[in-house]
């Protein structure tokens, strides 16, 4: 294996996710293929950063390109998966507001910390997973409950982060 390969190897395993979150647009919502190609995206995105730590190939590119994927990945499945679900109006207000505060967090490590911040805090790990979790429920759990549970996580996740943004913590 030469130096190359554990940074490749990291990128390629993000590359899979952005493939398995373009190919979820042509599945059927709760298919076999949608849970597979849902599930290893997730996997995927545990395990590229698992993989650049444990083989010290952090990069910047490596960052972006997760980054990237997580975008796609979470539009792919809100594409999927909004039309499919009875949203009641107050969750998507609440929605809304988390988004806001993101917004906000953004704008805010641009202007204190003069660069994008991105905040690796246990409680962002949780909502990750959390937020991951949430479609595989919706066959068995309310959505009014099951969405409550992730939003207010979320809430709190979205204004601990803003704390430490503006006090230049970032995890």
């Amino acid at each position: 294996m030469d130096a190359t390969t554990p940074k490749l190897l990291a990128n390629l395993i993000t590359s899979i996710r952005i493939l398995c979150s373009l190919a979820i647009l042509f599945c059927p919502v709760f298919s076999v293929a949608f849970y597979a190609l849902y599930i290893t995206a997730g996997v995927s995105d545990m395990a590229d950063g698992w993989v650049a730590r444990k083989t010290n190939s952090v990069s910047a590119f490596g960052a972006k390109l997760d980054m990237i994927a997580d975008v796609i990945f979470v539009i792919a499945c809100l594409v999927k998966l909004l039309p499919i679900m009875e949203i009641p109006v107050w969750l998507y207000v609440w929605m809304g507001i988390i988004a806001f505060i993101k917004v906000v967090n953004i704008i805010s490590g641009f202007v204190v910390q003069k660069q994008f911040v991105a905040v690796h805090s246990v409680m962002n790990k949780v909502t990750g997973a959390l937020l991951f979790l949430f479609p595989l429920t919706l066959s068995s759990i309310d959505i009014k409950y099951s969405a409550t549970a992730v939003c207010i996580i979320a809430t709190f996740t979205a204004i601990q982060e803003g704390c430490f943004i503006r006090t230049k913590k970032t995890a």
